[in-house]
């Protein structure tokens, strides 16, 4: 039995209220069709790749993590993915950072992947901090590497690594926030030049393991967590959700 797009929406709002957003995100119901809904995909980007995928296999809705509409329009063609949705009639719920600070969302996801226990909430909400069984950041870089299927870069602590922070996609801004709280090492996405050298200064560790990497682990939980609310739809992870960045 087919689903509406709102009911979808009640079930996505309770896992990751919309109060829980940033004041400047863009979340929820973001392209509305009006389609019943029998088939959803899920994914960390809606990409123009993704929106065909979703029409090939028959998706009335697309679920993601980064919002499909973000800044302010002032032009769209019939290439840009929100049009495309349009054109196919497919429906897109974007949960951003809601999904960011959600229990069991992007970054507790993270967070129990890379061994994180007694976990507490920090950037905004988004990030988590907690204890680990002694490691160093190279060992945490192999695991994202392992895991993530990461490419990571890092910087190693000057002393054993038992306290770790983690802050999913662009989170390497909160360096200074979870060395004040007691990090021996960050684990982020991305991280400017100036964060690497803070680190190398206070002598924590860093690893900046990509932005798509550290994030696209939510789509599986997104799938799981669809499938067992709406028995009777299938729902699948997108093939064509992909890092936008190579590496040699």
């Amino acid at each position: 039995m087919a689903a509406t797009v709102k009911e979808v929406l009640e079930i996505l709002r309770v896992f990751a209220p919309t109060e829980l957003a940033c004041s400047w995100d863009n979340v929820g119901l973001l392209v509305d069709a009006g389609r019943p809904v029998d088939r959803i995909l899920t994914t960390l980007d809606i990409t123009a790749a993704v929106v065909e995928e979703a029409e090939a296999q028959g998706c009335q809705l697309v679920v993601s993590h980064h919002p499909v509409i973000f800044n302010p329009l002032k032009r769209i063609t019939m290439q840009d993915p929100a049009a495309m949705l349009v054109r196919h009639g497919i429906s897109a719920i974007c949960m951003h950072t809601n999904l960011d600070a959600a229990p069991g969302g992007v970054n507790d996801t993270l967070a129990g992947i890379l061994g994180i226990q007694n976990t507490a909430s920090f950037a905004e909400g988004c990030g988590r901090i907690g204890a680990v069984a002694p490691t160093t950041a190279r060992a945490l870089a192999e695991l994202c590497a392992d895991r993530l299927g990461a490419h990571p870069q890092y910087l190693e602590a000057n002393r054993p690594v038992t306290r770790l922070a983690e802050v999913s996609g662009g989170g390497g801004s909160y360096l200074q926030e979870a060395i004040d709280l007691g990090a021996d090492c960050l684990v982020t996405g991305e991280a400017a030049h100036h964060i690497a050298l803070l680190a190398r200064q206070m002598g924590v560790g860093l690893v900046v393991a990509g932005h798509w990497a550290t994030e696209h682990p939510i789509a599986g939980v997104l799938a799981a967590h669809l499938s067992r609310a709406l028995p009777d739809v299938k729902v699948q992870t997108a093939a064509a959700d992909q890092d936008p960045l190579c590496t040699l």
